[in-house]
């Protein structure tokens, strides 16, 4: 299977001013097409640096994906800097030009003579029509590369990946792979305890398997590579059921699966009712869990009694509080169900601004464990 490589262009970008999404789309895109991405990178606007890293990506890998840059304005350096990358001069091309007009025409104006470098490529370059944007775009072909540029525009972008851009490289490229992700959830253990347990899995070549810690959560990703999805399917399943074997409970749902609608349900499950209370979470608890109030400034020892007066008052079976204090890197949770009332202290070792959504996952993980026991 070939690999690729993803430049991103854009000193925006850098800055922080505008967040990139399309490296995302255009990587989940070439995973499913079985194509392997190797690296990705951000450039900003300067036309030497782009040219070398297009360069550099080109040794490395035979299809080499640009997104912006393909705009009107000197600042647009994408088609120079391919340019000098494959050692050739732009051209003008007149069908591109046409393109161009035709788009702007659409909003009722003429096009300003700089929109003219839109339809320049470097030469020999295929070009490639943008029906839903003013920037066409294009493709320099070598023996071995291809070199494919884009526009930033997220909606632009990605129409012209699946339009165009897919059949091309599945034709050149004689793409019969696919690759199928699955991610299995897990809480209540850490990174380093889950690959105790499942390493050796971590050490096949396919499906690979791969974890990823988060705050309270932590990601088990199963990659296969097959001629078809059901292909895929058998082998991802063989090994989702030997990490369901060894980790069990631990393992809360899969993809698109989220911890606090697993707790919910779970108390759901039991045909209970829930009310929470949070203390210096600013609403993070509330947002996950209905029926949550917020306190300001709530001690350990008046969580319990808070929690029990908000039982009460909402005539729910069970509640669940959480409070964290920073200075001290710790917090305390309280649950109460229809089997009695807990308390459970936990101290932080990582950076401060994580503690809050690190406690209300732990916190979400326990009361669903809870729940769960109750059955």
């Amino acid at each position: 299977m070939p690999s690729a490589e993803i430049i991103t262009i854009g000193t925006e970008i850098l800055l922080g001013e505008i967040v990139d999404t399309n490296t995302r789309h255009i990587a989940r895109t070439l995973r499913g097409m079985g194509v392997d991405l190797y690296r990705t990178m951000t450039i900003g606007d300067n036309v030497e640096r782009i040219a070398e890293s297009i360069r550099n990506s080109m040794n490395r890998a035979k299809i080499v994906i640009t997104t912006g840059g393909l705009g009107p304005t000197v600042d647009d350096p994408t088609r120079e800097a391919v340019a000098r990358a494959a050692g050739v001069e732009l051209e003008f091309r007149e069908e591109l030009w046409g393109q161009v007009v035709e788009i702007i025409s659409r909003y009722g104006r003429k096009p300003s003579e700089n929109q003219k470098r839109q339809a320049y490529v470097p030469k020999g370059a295929i070009g490639v029509p943008n029906p839903v944007g003013t920037a066409p775009c294009f493709i320099v072909e070598t023996e071995r590369n291809a070199v494919i540029s884009l526009p930033g525009v997220p909606n632009e972008m990605e129409y012209i990946l699946h339009e165009s851009i897919i059949p091309y490289l599945q034709k050149r490229y004689s793409l019969d792979e696919i690759i199928k992700i699955r991610i299995l959830h897990c809480s209540g253990l850490g990174e380093g305890q889950i690959d105790e347990q499942i390493a050796d899995l971590e050490t096949l070549s396919n499906p690979t398997v791969g974890l990823a810690a988060h705050t309270g959560v932590v990601d088990i990703r199963i990659a296969a590579k097959a001629k078809n999805e059901t292909e895929a399917d058998v082998m991802i399943a063989d090994i989702e059921q030997q990490a369901r074997e060894r980790l069990g409970d631990h393992i809360f749902g899969a993809d698109e699966d989220r911890l606090e609608d697993a707790a919910l349900n779970e108390v759901a499950k039991r045909g209970w009712t829930l009310t929470a209370i949070e203390s210096g979470l600013d609403g993070l608890l509330a947002r996950k869990i209905p029926n949550t109030a917020s306190f300001t400034d709530l001690s350990p020892d008046a969580l319990m009694g808070a929690l029990r007066a908000a039982r009460a008052e909402s005539h729910a079976d069970v509640a669940l509080g959480v409070a964290v204090y920073l200075e001290e890197r710790a917090a305390e949770m309280a649950l109460i169900t229809p089997h009695g009332e807990k308390t459970h202290r936990i101290t932080y070792g990582g950076p401060p601004r994580s503690l809050p959504r690190w406690s209300v996952n732990l916190a979400l993980n326990w009361l669903r464990t809870r729940a769960r026991e109750s059955e």
